[in-house]
């Protein structure tokens, strides 16, 4: 390698540091954050014992998610993107602060609880497009997919080691010292972002926005303005919507395959959480080190029609075959972890950064509104068709939609870009 070589390996490294301090103090954040998260719903569990109770804390968390992040977005493409990372940081850390002093004060109450995890859940509405969209102001675009990756193997990481970590915490701790070590976390997640700056993209210009400054629903539906006028997109979306119904189901009825063909019991349901878990890891990471094929939608497509392979295994194993469903469940996930993270790197990478925010949460949260569909009409048929039957057959549907679309130009060559002219989308031939 020639010195001229070495010096821009060694310039990129230095540029890309400002994100890895970020992204790192980022990590500890979410480890708190797991940690409380499972202390919360274990409290609630043993305080409780109602489902309802339960219920109500699993729609705090999501309910804002959907209805409020395209509102995020667009607001997140409209403001200092380090500040809303600061801010919902710290907004959420004072949030912790007061249900500990609750908690210290002997006022357990549920509803304080319940508030928390509402709170908690508008703060990741903000934070989590304001992370997304800082990552192509701070990352060179060849980047994007391995740094898609190891954010999946992040999370992954955290599913694995913060139940038991958190069961053990609870068991030498009084919740508030829980709450206390989510608040310690979140201190190198704001701190480093009081020196290293972000920059910001320039606002859209079009005829749309000529004159006065276009209000939050104008931005808003610019961003949608963007996503219909783009077919590859839209065709994507279809793509990961009719994934998300298909699927959802096969996670909810994970326990009675466990039960009802293997003859199992918690040990093996444990057995194939930890298996989906070790394979978000292990996709995650292998995306990380390879960064995948040059055109991102070919790893991606392959991926999807990898996880119907893994996924039509783990319901066509026979009963005494429980190892091989095991098997399945992690190809199924490392599979997943691929599509998840290359989903985001296409759309960062072919979205400008100035827009990223609302086109981005629009495009993942229309993705994930099409789950409670698919629970429902699972729920509908599941006493028409036995549980492997959706297994198998979700699987070759996958498996199809991910061959398929590489007979779909608009699908395959989203990322030959796609240049935005006046508010207009030029895909190429």
């Amino acid at each position: 390698m020639s010195n001229t070589e070495n010096a821009a390996e060694q310039a990129q490294a230095q540029s890309m540091l400002p994100f890895f301090v970020i992204w790192t103090g980022q990590a500890f954040s979410l480890l708190g954050s797991s940690l409380v998260g499972f202390a919360l719903i274990w409290w609630l569990t043993e305080s409780t014992g109602s489902a309802t109770v339960l219920t109500l804390a699993t729609l705090t968390v999501v309910i804002p998610k959907i209805l409020f992040s395209p509102l995020t977005g667009t607001l997140v493409d409209r403001w200092n993107r380090r500040l809303v990372i600061m801010v919902t940081d710290g907004a959420i850390a004072l949030a912790t602060v007061a249900l500990a002093i609750l908690f210290m004060l002997d006022v357990k109450e549920v509803w304080a609880v319940l508030l928390l995890m509402f709170v908690r859940a508008i703060g990741d509405a903000f934070h989590g497009p304001a992370m997304m969209t800082s990552t192509t102001l701070m990352a060179p675009e060849k980047h994007y997919s391995r740094i898609a990756g190891l954010n999946n193997a992040l999370w992954g990481a955290m599913s694995i080691v913060a139940p038991p970590l958190g069961a053990l915490l609870l068991e030498i701790l009084p919740i508030q010292g829980i709450l206390a070590i989510d608040v310690a976390t979140a201190l190198p997640a704001i701190a480093p972002l009081f020196f290293v700056s972000i920059p910001q993209p320039k606002r859209r210009s079009g005829p749309q926005m000529a004159g006065s400054k276009p209000s939050v629903w104008d931005d808003l539906l610019d961003g949608l303005r963007f996503i219909g006028r783009w077919p590859g997109l839209m065709m994507l979306i279809g793509v990961y919507a009719m994934v998300h119904l298909l699927l959802a189901p096969c996670k909810a009825f994970m326990p009675l395959l466990v039960t009802e063909h293997f003859g199992g019991g918690a040990l093996q349901l444990a057995w194939m959480q930890s298996a989906a878990g070790i394979g978000l890891v292990a996709g995650g990471l292998t995306l990380g080190v390879w960064g995948g094929f040059k055109r991102r939608m070919v790893t991606a497509m392959l991926a999807l029609a990898v996880m119907g392979v893994g996924i039509a295994v783990t319901g066509l194993a026979p009963a005494d075959a429980f190892p091989l469903a095991v098997g399945g469940q992690f190809l199924f996930v490392f599979a997943v972890s691929f599509v998840v993270s290359l989903r985001l790197a296409i759309l960062q990478a072919s979205v400008p950064p100035e827009i990223q925010g609302r086109v981005i949460t629009i495009a993942l949260n229309s993705t994930a509104a099409t789950e409670p569909v698919g629970l429902a009409i699972a729920a509908s048929l599941a006493g028409v068709l036995d549980v492997r039957v959706w297994y198998v057959l979700n699987g070759i549907i996958t498996i199809a939609m991910g061959v398929g679309a590489f007979f779909i130009p608009a699908i395959m060559h989203i990322e030959d870009r796609v240049n935005d002219v006046g508010g207009t989308i030029v895909e190429a031939d």
